[in-house]
């Protein structure tokens, strides 16, 4: 599998026709891979009569609906080589995807991970806020989702500071002296949708106390349907950030614990980006055929980072849109597309959405 190659390259410089080529045969041999190594995906495949001589596209690759990974064991190693077992948000009491990593995996969620981020952020590391608690972290071999995603992002701070404590209260001391600490310079910000709505922005209107965070730059996801029910738009939540806090730079992320370390982030004209090592593919809920850009349907996402488990080609549970492709104002290359949203009958599930995850 040609990643070496995927690794050297920035994470939006290819056009769709070479992404295209490149994303092709490593998906291809990846499904190969996980046909000879996964007995549950085998017999999945076996249904549809699998025959890899008749993939001449990463469209043509079946997809797992994602929420298999709620019911099934599904992993490509011996279980004496898993490394770290990754757990997605569930409903209390619901079932939680389950992910199982080798060594390898987790190196190479992090290396893309690393590569993605610092496209936006540049490549030295920043003083970092952390809108949760620490105690999330409390259990190191098996990761809840939100475990996840502050242990990716946390390699890209030098101090990390959590702002909130154990009982999900804001520490406003703490906050305030690490913002004289590095008062004028750029710092990063982390969190989880909602929470840093209620958590952090909200606690800081009911203190009366607006810090500046004019040097911060803040990414975010999970948690709009909790949100936008409580009627907070997009737009909203970035103008009330940018109005108490002075935060400017605001980037939206779509990602899931199925797929970790692809991150599909928001760019400054408000669109998601699919970067190098991954693609998405919106599919019809009728037929699943592969739907025009500017058609709403079901976001399939495709990633060459799931090497330990069946899990680079997954049917969401989310509908979305593609803008285009190549052709962003920001300069990015790549599809570029809008999440709109859960199906309805899909189970509410978010990083940020439970609190009941163990923390």
């Amino acid at each position: 599998m040609d990643l070496d190659y995927l690794y050297s390259v920035a994470p939006y410089s290819l056009s769709a026709k070479d992404k295209h080529k490149v994303l092709t045969g490593i998906l291809k041999e990846l499904t190969v891979k996980h046909y000879k190594n996964c007995p549950e995906y085998a017999k999945l495949l076996d249904v549809f009569d699998f025959n890899s001589d008749q993939i001449s596209s990463y469209y043509d690759i079946p997809f797992l609906p994602v929420r298999l990974f709620k019911l099934f064991d599904l992993m490509s190693i011996k279980k004496e080589d898993v490394f770290k077992t990754m757990m997605s948000s569930g409903t209390t009491g619901g079932l939680a995807s389950k992910i199982f990593l080798d060594k390898n995996t987790a190196a190479s969620q992090q290396k893309v991970l690393s590569k993605i981020i610092s496209s936006y952020i540049g490549p030295k590391r920043l003083p970092m806020i952390i809108v949760d608690t620490s105690a999330v972290l409390k259990n190191r071999k098996a990761f809840s989702a939100r475990a996840a995603g502050i242990l990716g992002f946390s390699i890209f701070g030098t101090e990390r500071i959590y702002a909130l404590d154990e009982n999900m209260q804001i520490d406003l001391k703490a906050i305030n002296e690490f913002i004289e600490k590095y008062n004028g310079k750029k710092i990063l910000i982390f969190g989880f949708t909602f929470m840093i709505w209620k958590h952090f922005l909200k606690e800081f209107m009911s203190a009366n106390t607006y810090p500046d965070l004019s040097k911060g730059i803040l990414f975010h996801g999970g948690g709009w349907k909790k949100l936008i029910n409580d009627s907070v738009e997009p737009k909203v939540f970035k103008q009330s950030l940018q109005d108490h806090l002075g935060i400017l730079e605001i980037h939206d992320y779509y990602g899931m614990v199925e797929q970790t370390g692809t991150v599909y982030v928001e760019c400054e004209e408000g669109f998601l980006h699919a970067p190098v090592y991954s693609d998405i593919i919106i599919r019809r809920p009728a037929d699943f055929s592969i739907a025009s850009f500017g058609e709403t349907g079901l976001i399939e996402t495709v990633s060459v980072l799931p090497i330990s488990y069946p899990g680079h080609a997954l049917l969401t549970e989310d509908e979305g849109v593609i803008i285009g492709e190549d052709d962003c104002k920001c300069g990015r290359l790549g599809k570029y597309f809008k999440v709109l949203g859960r199906i309805q009958s899909a189970e509410l599930r978010g990083c940020s959405d439970i609190y009941a995850e163990t923390i």
